[in-house]
């Protein structure tokens, strides 16, 4: 009970709220979206970096946490543990949240409302909203600039997340909307797993 009062304290919670309410509503209203898109979405051709960029989240979201851990194990170094073991619980946190904010909104691909308008990369078969791949780029980056703050490292993985969040959209699989609710929801996971960790393993 005690525990509860607590997470619904947390601002990471207050911030996962705003976005159901906030973008949820912004569903309904996508037309401007739409014509958004189409103006920054090739009709044609997909630049090849951005495909790289998009098809890069799930294989570096994986090595983060997995060179933490191995590296953590091999030097018998409990901080890396803990650090790689953070990381893998946001990004459990950030995948059950996005999949259950999919499932739960069920909003079309835009390619789905507007086939003639907008022209995907690929077709993907599961909802739209929010944005998987973004939220998971998010998620990593806040981790890692959480577990190490320093500009080194910071600048690079939001520099990258938000190229993810872009890829998204140039590559059609996205309103605009949906890439914004997932990086929220990344940044949002990374902060509540990290919060989590100091309340429920740190020593007092």
């Amino acid at each position: 009970m005690q525990l509860t009062k607590l997470i619904l304290k947390n601002k990471a919670i207050n911030l996962l709220v705003v976005i159901v309410l906030f973008f949820g509503n912004a569903v309904h209203a996508q037309s401007s979206e739409a014509q958004w898109l189409h103006n920054i979405n090739p009709s044609q051709t997909h630049i090849q970096f951005w495909i790289n960029t998009s098809k890069s989240v799930y294989p570096l979201a994986l090595a983060a946490p997995a060179s933490l851990l191995a590296a953590g194990f091999i030097k018998k170094d409990k901080e890396l543990q803990k650090k790689g073991w953070q990381l893998c619980s946001a990004l459990i946190v950030n995948t059950v949240i996005t999949q259950g904010l999919k499932y739960g909104i069920n909003r079309n691909r835009p390619y789905q409302d507007y086939p003639a308008y907008i022209i995907p990369y690929q077709y993907d078969n599961d909802p739209s909203f929010p944005s998987g791949h973004t939220s998971t780029a998010f998620a990593t980056a806040t981790s890692l600039s959480l577990a190490y703050k320093k500009w080194y490292v910071i600048v690079p993985s939001f520099t990258w997340a938000t190229a993810v969040g872009y890829s998204r959209l140039s590559l059609g699989e996205h309103y605009a909307s949906d890439v914004f609710a997932g990086a929220a929801v990344g940044i949002g996971s990374a902060y509540l797993s990290h919060w989590l960790n100091k309340k429920l393993f740190t020593k007092k």
